[in-house]
């Protein structure tokens, strides 16, 4: 035991005691907690995106990293458990042992319901497929009278309806209709007809006059059609929808709209 003879003797214990507890402290702080928690080391997180999710395991464990899948998508481009994103990023300093946060590709598409592309045009289709993340495959021109409006739409060649469940990033290819129709039929002969009548006659049949053009000095009384695109000789067909240009004697003038 101590003796205390003094108050001097006092301060001395009380000094020896303070400077005891000082080096306590500091062993503490500066010694043993810096040795059990690395503590002023630390790894830079490497560039793991756009790296196979095995290849990237490899990286991280030899760095004494770890990973946490908390996220996948599914992108048709990229190969499966491919990694999208990461969190930390690349660069950051973190300490051994840190979880690295990733999101990778799916191996598997998830389904969707087919969107309804039949009767609108091309250029709704291919806004519908990208909003619905499907690829606008084949288009195929087939002879309909709506011109440039979806008629069928194929998956890997099988006809798909509205509704129907398909994988996401699926490619998707389109029936158009070219605008003629397919009925083909023997091609009029309007020459020698007062305009008038032969515009009846082709728009009834389901033509469209294309051209008119109007011809002087000609022996014919005017208005009277004088020739025609397409000539209308033996075995000429012609299809629904088609154009027929006209050659008109006399001055040009208006011609009804015959709807």
């Amino acid at each position: 035991m101590f003796r205390v003879n003094s108050f001097a003797d006092v301060l001395k214990h009380l000094a020896v005691m303070a400077v005891i507890v000082a080096l306590l402290v500091v062993g503490f702080f500066f010694v043993y907690l810096p040795a059990t928690t690395n503590h002023g080391e630390s790894i830079s997180v490497p560039k793991i995106t756009d790296m196979q999710l095995s290849e990237a395991e490899e990286q991280l464990d030899a760095q004494n990293l770890r990973y946490f899948i908390n996220d996948s998508t599914y992108k048709p481009d990229l190969k499966p458990n491919t990694i999208l994103t990461q969190d930390p990023a690349p660069g950051s300093k973190v300490k051994e042992g840190r979880k690295i946060y990733i999101s990778v590709n799916m191996k598997q598409p998830p389904m969707i319901k087919m969107p309804k592309l039949i009767d609108g045009s091309v250029l709704n289709a291919e806004r519908v497929l990208k909003s619905y993340d499907l690829r606008k495959g084949k288009i195929t021109y087939v002879p309909d009278l709506q011109q440039n409006a979806v008629l069928k739409q194929f998956i890997n060649g099988k006809e798909v309806q509205p509704g129907e469940m398909v994988p996401k990033g699926a490619v998707v290819d389109l029936h158009v209709g070219d605008g003629l129709g397919n009925t083909e039929f023997e091609m009029p002969n309007v020459v020698n007809m007062p305009i008038d009548e032969a515009s009846v006659l082709l728009v009834g049949q389901g033509l469209q006059i294309g051209n008119i053009i109007y011809v002087q000095d000609s022996d014919k009384t005017d208005g009277t059609v004088v020739r025609q695109r397409p000539v209308a000789q033996p075995g000429a067909k012609i299809r629904v929808g088609e154009l027929v240009d006209l050659w008109v004697a006399g001055q040009e003038r208006t011609v009804p709209t015959i709807d």
